[in-house]
């Protein structure tokens, strides 16, 4: 084993032929920087993401149970079959509620569970927020969510069944609207449709602003919505997919099992399934909402790893190079270094570190260019993102090993050479 002092001296000579050809180095380590910047940077901001949505998941209850038409990845021709089931309605909402025994509450949103959901700006004198997602609910949205109101109140089933142009405003449109003001009362337009304000939900957790955030939202009677805004959807040939969820939440002492083995009785009744045919429709839980988001990260940090490992390559091909070059531009050195004694490992080990340090040092600077960065977007959007020691010490075993990796061809050409020869070399 090679002595420490050694490992010292080496590393030291390696800094020092680094910093006399810094321009050379800095060019050389340059695809390094690049793929340690956007392991560390894509890592933090996946991470802080990650689980930001999944405390949001969370905070919806381990026992609520979501009914779709289509949830989770499905491929395109499987897509293609599913869009044909029938769209979920008001009336199933109804039906379920009125049927099932295992459930305390159910609910109905329009807007959510499929694309085309209403989307405007609320308008207040000369005041306007930002796009808003629309939700049609019942006067349970609140309650469903577990949310609790900032102000006011939640709409009540007498303004739903009369269809009563109330709205429950998210943080975002109340701050934008009514920054100094009880906005309890007032009236104000979702695009040209006038409503009341009476109530505004607290702050809610939100997994970072892409598009519209969790506090970007208005709440009216699922009545109203139908009114003033149309289930617009998505159309594929014939067929259309509603942005139209149910939402369920089971009786305390029931289990969840228990309760979507009801459900999906009454939804197939409804639906007049066979006992042979599959359901057309999903229930969705907590849990497997969890796990399409944990499914879906890992390709995410899989597409990252693939695109990270051709910026390091081309890193390690650009130290190959240089450690190449290198070898033949000291030549003469190695063979004073065999002719007072060196042995082949260590020279080996030498220009081994030497490759290890240069790839090393590209690594720390991509590691502090890439929490950088995250700390930038942090800064400026409100992103959340999450930095755990791992992430840096992945990054930095990564440049390490392209150094160590790359520089094994150079490293053992620079061993076997023969001292002789090597002495002679001009």
């Amino acid at each position: 084993m090679l002595k420490l002092a050694l490992y010292v001296d080496v590393v030291v000579m390696a800094l020092g032929t680094l910093w006399a050809n810094k321009m050379r180095s800095a060019l050389t380590v340059l695809g390094i920087v690049i793929g340690i910047t956007s392991i560390v940077g894509m890592t933090a901001l996946i991470r802080g993401f990650d689980g930001s949505l999944k405390d949001l998941i969370r905070q919806l209850g381990p026992k609520t149970i979501f009914v779709q038409k289509i949830s989770g990845m499905v491929s395109g021709k499987e897509f293609l079959e599913l869009i044909k089931r029938p769209n979920l309605t008001v009336a199933d909402a109804k039906a379920i509620e009125r049927e099932a025994t295992t459930l305390q509450m159910v609910d109905v949103w329009l807007g959510a569970g499929g694309p085309g959901g209403a989307s405007q700006r609320a308008f207040y004198k000369n005041l306007r927020s930002k796009q808003l997602a629309i939700l049609g609910t019942t006067e349970k949205y609140a309650e469903v969510n577990a949310l609790p109101m900032e102000t006011g109140r939640s709409f009540t089933q007498a303004e739903v069944q009369h269809r009563r142009a109330v709205v429950v405003l998210g943080q975002s449109p109340a701050q934008a609207l009514f920054p100094s003001m009880d906005p309890i009362g007032k009236r104000i337009r979702l695009g040209n449709v006038p409503f009341t304000v009476v109530g505004v939900l607290a702050k809610r957790p939100s997994p970072g602003n892409l598009g519209t955030g969790q506090d970007d939202l208005a709440i009216i009677p699922h009545t109203v919505y139908q009114k003033s805004f149309a289930l617009r959807g998505m159309r594929i040939g014939r067929s259309t997919w509603l942005p139209v969820m149910l939402v369920c939440v089971p009786r305390d002492e029931v289990t969840r099992d228990d309760a979507m083995r009801e459900i999906e009785t009454i939804m197939r009744i409804r639906h007049g399934l066979k006992l042979d045919q599959p359901n057309d429709f999903e229930m969705v839980t907590q849990d497997s909402m969890l796990k399409l988001f944990d499914d879906l990260t890992k390709y995410v940090y899989l597409g990252l790893v693939v695109l990270s490992s051709i910026a390091l390559m081309v890193g390690g091909i650009g130290v190959m190079s240089i450690m190449m070059l290198a070898v033949t531009e000291r030549t003469r050195e190695i063979g004073v270094r065999k002719a007072l004694g060196a042995r082949r490992r260590e020279i080996l080990w030498q220009f081994l570190l030497e490759a290890s340090v240069l790839t090393s040092l590209g690594g720390l600077v991509g590691i502090a260019l890439g929490s950088s960065v995250a700390l930038i977007i942090h800064w400026l959007t409100k992103f959340p993102i999450s930095m755990p020691f791992s992430a840096f010490a992945i990054g930095f075993a990564f440049s390490a090993s392209v150094g160590l990796f790359f520089g094994i061809f150079p490293a053992y050409k620079a061993s076997r050479l023969d001292p002789i020869e090597a002495l002679r070399y001009e």
